[in-house]
């Protein structure tokens, strides 16, 4: 049988989108999820195997580490997918908001890729690693400061864990930006949105299900970001 995915965040958007897609294709998944969601109740019943985890703190990493041990002895892969986007704002203490995110963005995927090394190197294939970080990391942002820095910090540990784990393990980074609107999401808002990009579209989750595959499919990619921002950066 192969070794499974470990997906972090997979209960919506993104990490949902790529765990179906691997459910259908008969990869077995290990999917961490912080909120409970309908969505989740499906993955367990189309075969996943789901983990509640809290990264907010070194504990709640500890407990994940632990329980995910008990399922597997081996991985194919880990998507670094599980993400929060706290602003500064005057209701917010500065120092909780930066901490909130490097522990979520940093330490965390940092805690788990050393914890995980042997069973990535446990399988007779190489393994792969890919963290989800966001364009954001090119430009930085006035109302996301932390955000961004954590994102970037993410962004660099692609960068050494490529040169540590290799060559048995790939790393590489996944940058998107917009993928999909919220539902809450104004026309206004929409319309300014696409208009950052050149290609000027809601691509969907699928963009982001086919450059994961396309990362893990492809034997001689490491140390990499690729960007999924249909042409931002020149718009």
């Amino acid at each position: 049988m192969n070794s499974p995915i470990l997906i972090t965040g997979a209960g919506q958007r993104i990490g949902l989108a790529f765990a179906k897609a691997c459910l259908e294709q008969g990869q077995p998944v290990i999917a961490s999820y912080r909120s409970y969601r309908p969505a989740v109740d499906a993955l367990q019943k189309a075969g996943a195997t789901c983990i509640h985890a809290d990264f907010a703190n070194n504990e709640g990493v500890d407990e994940f580490i632990e329980a995910l041990r008990k399922k597997t002895d081996d991985l194919r892969a880990i998507i670094h997918n599980a993400s929060d986007w706290l602003p500064e704002s005057d209701d917010s203490e500065p120092a909780d908001v930066m901490n909130a995110m490097m522990q979520i963005h940093a330490m965390t995927p940092y805690r788990i890729n050393l914890a995980c090394r042997s069973l990535l190197e446990n399988g007779d294939s190489p393994a792969d690693i890919v963290h989800m970080t966001d364009y954001v990391v090119e430009k930085g942002s006035a109302k996301h400061i932390a955000y961004a820095a954590s994102k970037a910090a993410m962004a660099n540990l692609t960068l050494s864990f490529s040169r540590l784990l290799a060559p048995r393990v790939k790393v590489n980074s996944v940058a998107p930006s917009l993928i999909m609107f919220n539902p809450g999401d104004s026309g206004d808002y929409r319309e300014k949105a696409l208009k950052k990009s050149l290609l000027a579209i809601e691509p969907g989750e699928s963009v982001a299900v086919k450059t994961i595959q396309f990362i893990l499919d492809n034997p001689y990619i490491t140390g990499r970001t690729l960007s999924l921002d249909g042409g931002r950066h020149l718009a």
